[in-house]
């Protein structure tokens, strides 16, 4: 069964190297038109420029005197952190 495996891929390969081997071409890729130049130039970057925002971020956790003041977290406390004890060795 291998020597018939092994001579199927003997003929298959002497097959493929006698035929004239015909490579497939890949299409030129299409050209899209330039877009045209735009009138305006971006807006000139400033060093430490603003970022606009809407609506203005907030804090996830307020600082201590708004929270005298009444405001609460928009996010509940974190969960504490949970210990194992030491794995021992056998």
């Amino acid at each position: 069964m291998v020597a018939a495996g092994l001579a199927l891929c003997g003929l298959s390969l002497v097959e493929l190297k006698t035929r004239n081997p015909e490579m497939a071409q890949a299409t030129q890729p299409l050209q899209s038109p330039t877009p045209a130049p735009q009138d305006n130039p971006p807006a000139e970057s400033k060093p430490g420029g603003e970022r606009p925002t809407t609506p203005a971020p907030e804090p996830a956790r307020p600082d201590t005197q708004a929270q005298k003041a009444g405001a609460t977290p928009a996010l509940p406390p974190a969960p504490a952190e949970k210990m194992a004890p030491p794995i021992k060795d056998k």
